[in-house]
């Protein structure tokens, strides 16, 4: 009998088992935050529906079913690492990151997020179309070679240059690194994701694309409506007031990016 009880105690759960649970809850839950809303959601479940099947044809010995979902499941994991690629970047860039964290964070105003504020409300008065990224954890250097490198530092006034209409760099997203506009033209993914607003133009889908594939956070102006729009983490906010830039902006940029508080808001 203490030879049973013996052999059932590993049915006990100690403290490093809690731990255990705890940090494997955690990932899972970061992991699915991180995707939600995504094409890899969709993915995932889809491979979801193909394990539930396997199951089915191991239960009811359907052999032929249960050989092409094995080898499918053999060969899967390099196609998933191929598939998920941009997901499994943004994931591990975003794993570290919590709110508890931020909340500790004194977010100030810099003059990178001063000038971008200046320049998509100047952008929105003229009625210019503009897309603009801002690269953070996850490189954007894949997207940047399909534009024209600039190398500038980032101000108003040339990004309103750059967005004039029929000048050479203006179609297309400016990608901004650090305190430098990196790249102007280039070539952004657009969302595999189903929009329900069908009145969203390619700016918009781009901006959605990218921040579905990289933790960026890009601006959208819209010549159409002078609306400002702001996508980041799969998310779309549209209309979105200066503040609200300036304060989304705030949490993007990283520590690095803040040398100083700005002086203060210009119109």
């Amino acid at each position: 009998m203490s030879r049973l009880w013996e052999q059932l105690q590993f049915l006990r759960p100690g403290w490093t088992d809690l731990f255990e649970v705890l940090v494997v809850a955690f990932l899972l839950y970061r992991i699915l935050v991180v995707i939600q809303r995504t094409r890899a959601m969709q993915i995932l479940l889809g491979l979801v529906l193909l394990a539930l099947g396997y199951w089915i044809s191991r239960l009811l010995e359907l052999i032929l079913i249960r050989t092409l979902l094995e080898a499918f499941f053999q060969y899967g994991a390099i196609a998933a690492l191929v598939v998920f690629q941009p997901e499994l970047r943004a994931a591990l860039a975003r794993l570290g990151q919590s709110r508890m964290i931020r909340v500790f964070q004194h977010l100030e105003n810099t003059e990178v997020v001063e000038e971008l504020v200046e320049a998509v409300q100047r952008l929105s008065r003229s009625r210019v179309g503009a897309i603009i990224a801002l690269e953070r954890e996850v490189s954007l250097d894949g997207y940047a070679e399909s534009g024209t490198e600039v190398q500038a530092r980032v101000s108003a006034e040339m990004l309103a240059t750059i967005f004039t209409p029929y000048s050479p760099l203006h179609d297309g997203a400016v990608l901004i690194r650090d305190d430098e506009i990196h790249t102007a033209g280039a070539i952004l993914p657009l969302t595999q994701s189903t929009v329900p607003d069908r009145s969203l133009g390619t700016r918009h889908r781009a901006a959605l694309g990218l921040s579905e594939e990289t933790d960026a956070v890009v601006l959208v102006v819209s010549e159409e409506t002078s609306q400002v729009s702001v996508a980041h983490g799969g998310r779309l906010e549209r209309d979105v007031s200066p503040e609200r830039v300036r304060e989304i902006l705030g949490e993007a940029l990283p520590p690095a990016q803040v040398p100083r508080a700005a002086s203060g808001s210009r119109g």
